[in-house]
């Protein structure tokens, strides 16, 4: 980098009268502009004639450092084998301290004559030196991508792993049928908490307390007003409270028993009770829906008989019977010699319930109907244990 340094001739090791000019010119002090390794040295006598160059041409000086920087700079940029170097290199030579810019300052120095010259002379090196940089850029991004592909190939003719490929479990499959059988009559899914209150369990669907019924269907209770439900109609009373008629849904879930555990009972199962609520609803309405269900999940030929029942949230009350699947009602060990397979409960809505529920029960009237999953899954694919659909074990589960 050029710079001028102010120095008494006696300092700077020049004797007066030494330098050329009067003596009282040569007792005054020098300029100093230093360039690229040389010096020139003015007498500022205070005449232009007084001035003499003491070494080389400031112009030539810095056309020679330009060169020298363009040579420097192809040199390093070549070896240069990372981002950081060539980041490094361009704050050396281009950045606001680099040695271009360090040049063009000294502008200033030359006539105007000259400055033209030097200036085209450093932005055609300092083109060529981002020039450079760039290119270099793209050769060392080139050759990480190459090393790259070539550490990541794979071979495709290679096998592949096998994946296992899962599927629906037994009690999904059967569910999601039943539910687009529903649906395609216009019914709703809906869905409530397992953990339900007493309140909606029991008391709402017209068994208080003290009602033998709930023998039947003793559950886990975590307080004595909040327990694990024992069937999925405690939806239906929480939709009987928030929706007025006309309601048509469908309520599946999990749901708990006080069961011991054997081929035909768990302390937990699935439902999927159904619910409709409609002015003029009849017990012919619910003959139809369940006989037209029963005829598309098991065929057309499927014959259907109701027997009757008592539950205490309909009246009247029904078991329904179809015909066995496996022999067309003639009698086998899985009907057990009847024929018949019971496969549900019904009846239509307690008018108390639908009181309960702050439903007119002189104006309206409904049908439910509950289905336990297990047993349509068991009959559908021939299990004869229904733990076998709780332990998971897959050499079960892929048969389905």
């Amino acid at each position: 980098m050029a710079s001028v340094i102010a120095l008494q001739s006696a300092r700077a090791g020049f004797p007066a009268g030494k330098l050329g000019g009067t003596a009282e010119c040569c007792a005054s002090p020098l300029c100093l502009i230093c360039a690229g390794g040389g010096a020139l040295f003015f007498c500022p006598g205070g005449c232009i004639r007084h001035w003499q160059p003491f070494l080389i041409e400031v112009k030539d000086k810095m056309k020679q450092a330009l060169e020298n920087i363009r040579q420097t700079a192809a040199e390093l940029l070549a070896k240069a084998d990372s981002e950081a170097a060539l980041e490094e290199l361009r704050v050396r030579f281009l950045g606001k301290k680099g040695e271009v810019t360090a040049i063009l300052k000294q502008m200033g120095k030359l006539s105007a004559e000259e400055r033209p010259l030097i200036g085209a002379l450093a932005n055609e090196v300092r083109s060529e030196i981002d020039e450079e940089i760039r290119r270099r850029s793209k050769e060392l991004a080139d050759a990480a991508l190459n090393a790259r592909l070539a550490a990541e190939t794979i071979d495709v003719t290679l096998p592949g792993t096998p994946v296992a490929q899962g599927k629906r479990h037994p009690f999904q499959q059967v569910l999601d049928e039943l539910k687009q059988i529903f649906l395609g009559m216009g019914f709703e899914v809906k869905a409530g908490p397992e953990v339900e209150l007493d309140h909606y369990n029991f008391e709402m669907l017209n068994m208080p307390k003290s009602h033998p019924a709930r023998d039947t269907q003793d559950t886990f209770y975590i307080t004595e007003n909040v327990l694990l439900r024992t069937q999925t109609s405690p939806m239906q009373i929480r939709t009987m409270e928030a929706q007025k008629p006309p309601i048509r849904i469908i309520c599946p879930g999990r749901v708990y028993r006080s069961d011991a555990v054997d081929a035909t009972h768990s302390p937990i199962f699935h439902q999927i009770e159904g619910l409709v609520v409609d002015e003029g609803i009849t017990f012919t309405d619910l003959k139809g829906t369940l006989e037209a269900f029963i005829k598309k999940l098991y065929g057309e030929n499927t014959r259907v008989r109701f027997r009757p029942h008592h539950f205490p949230y309909t009246e009247p009350s029904a078991e329904m019977d179809m015909s066995c699947f496996k022999c067309g009602g003639k009698g086998c060990p899985m009907c057990k010699g009847e024929g018949w397979i019971e496969i549900l409960g019904c009846g239509m809505v307690h008018p108390k319930v639908l009181e309960n529920c702050g439903i007119d029960s002189e104006r309206y009237t409904g049908f439910a109907f509950g289905i336990g999953l297990e047993r349509i899954a068991m009959m559908r694919y021939g299990i004869d244990d229904m733990r076998l659909l709780y332990e998971n074990d897959l050499r079960f589960l892929k048969q389905f």
